[in-house]
């Protein structure tokens, strides 16, 4: 994301901000914040605030305290007015929203990091932009090498085989070098998964080489775990060579935090977030 289009979503959002009278509570009108979020229909914006509402039901929080349903006047093209549904959200409340949204399109990636950061520095929101970069990548791979063992379970190879195919991958990236090895090298005990302290690029990397096998192991209808390795070992080289290609070699890259560590930080912002965003007075 341009520094120019940072600086424009800031200013977007800054400027919908609004605050209620006599009170020390700064909220959004959904309405407003539709097309800055990339929506272009009430009805799918709905959808996503109602998914917002649930997520904040589901940690314990009062729904009535940070989402609104409110009615305003708005005018038509022939000067004429009429009724609409809005929302009334506070900070808390659209970061739910935002969370709850597409994380592959710009405004929400940003929209996720400018309503979890109690301030709007843009250096801070950038902070945050690259952790949930980082969280949101290893989620992808997670998910992509949970398809990969039920496609090749499927197919004739156990948990075993699939640890021996995901440790030759990781051979072929990382330039010879065996999953144990990074391990060694980055100081990560064997217990813990070594993507959990991988940069966003490689985690990225090993990402696109695992849903390149997924792809492939279907479309081939390949079986067992010979078959698979090989087709495992090329996605990761063929990988490999594409970063080689902009001077990029994944096991020169330093470690970075734990993503656990991340994790509960993130929890306990979000802890912190419903807290400081205040409540919306109770309806008379």
């Amino acid at each position: 994301m341009t520094s120019s289009t940072l600086d424009y979503l800031k200013n977007s959002f800054d400027a919908l901000s609004q605050k209620i009278p006599d009170e020390n509570v700064e909220f959004w009108f959904a309405r407003d914040l539709m097309e800055p979020l990339g929506y272009a229909r009430w009805e799918n914006f709905q959808t996503a605030i109602q998914r917002a509402i649930d997520s904040c039901k589901s940690t314990g929080y009062s729904p009535d305290d940070h989402f609104r349903g409110v009615t305003k006047m708005v005018k038509l093209g022939s000067g004429a007015e009429r009724e609409v549904e809005d929302f009334m959200l506070t900070r808390y409340a659209c970061y739910l929203v935002a969370q709850n949204g597409d994380p592959r399109k710009e405004q929400i990636a940003f929209a996720q990091s400018y309503f979890a950061t109690q301030t709007r520095k843009q250096e801070l929101i950038e902070d945050r932009m690259r952790l949930q970069a980082r969280l949101d990548a290893r989620e992808r791979l997670r998910e992509s090498e949970k398809t990969l063992s039920q496609n090749i379970y499927e197919r004739g190879v156990d948990d075993d085989g699939f640890a021996r195919i995901r440790s030759k991958g990781d051979a072929a990236l990382f330039g010879g070098n065996t999953t144990q090895a990074m391990k060694e090298k980055y100081g990560i005990v064997q217990t813990r998964p070594l993507a959990d302290f991988l940069p966003t690029l490689t985690i990225a990397a090993k990402n696109l080489a695992t849903e390149m096998t997924n792809h492939n192991v279907q479309q081939a209808s390949m079986q067992g775990e010979n078959a698979i390795t090989g087709e495992h070992v090329q996605n990761n080289l063929s990988v490999r060579n594409m970063l080689a290609e902009r001077g990029i070699q994944p096991e020169q890259l330093p470690a970075e935090e734990d993503i656990r560590k991340l994790e509960r930080r993130v929890k306990s912002d979000e802890k912190r977030l419903q807290q400081q965003s205040g409540k919306l007075p109770k309806k008379e």
